[in-house]
């Protein structure tokens, strides 16, 4: 369980203003960091803090299918990213990378940007500790909690292919 301060936006976030395609060009999860949702919000990057939490609308995360735009989350410091709904891919990515994101059209509603709000992935709790409101999101299945907790799919099944070599 974690808190963070939210940063909120809107329905329809994509990609590209996750982070812009002229930031492609280098990989470094710090560098894409630095310009993490620099069209939306010029001054996100500077004043995101570790833990923080981002909060989207309808199908965030939409656009191309690549890494970038939850490694640029992740990268700035962001907890977690609860949304009313994901794009499929944005999804995928965002397990795939170990980054949780929690989708609850209630909370994604009523939490407020600045609001404080708390996080329990293991039952899907979400708390606006701003305003005492209690959100029940999904919980997490056991592999998708051992694919964050090892930081990725490709961690995940690396631990997997050792521990079936020593059994």
């Amino acid at each position: 369980m974690f808190t963070g301060t939210v940063y909120k936006f809107g329905d329809n976030i994509d990609t590209d203003v996750i982070i812009p395609a002229r930031y492609l060009n280098n990989p470094d999860p710090a560098a894409l960091a630095s310009h993490c949702m620099e069209d939306i919000d010029a001054s996100f990057a500077g004043k995101v803090q570790p833990g923080d939490i981002m909060v989207g609308g309808w199908n965030f995360g939409c656009g191309s299918s690549r890494e970038h735009a939850p490694i640029a989350i992740r990268a700035s410091g962001v907890r977690c990213v609860i949304a009313a709904s994901f794009a499929r891919i944005f999804y995928r990515n965002a397990i795939n990378i170990g980054f949780p994101i929690l989708e609850c059209p209630e909370a994604a509603q009523a939490i407020q940007n600045g609001d404080r709000v708390s996080v329990d992935f293991d039952t899907g709790l979400i708390t606006d500790e701003t305003t005492g409101a209690v959100f029940h999101a999904a919980a997490f299945p056991p592999f998708i909690k051992g694919i964050i907790a090892k930081g990725g799919l490709l961690p995940y099944l690396k631990a997997e292919l050792e521990e079936k070599k020593e059994d």
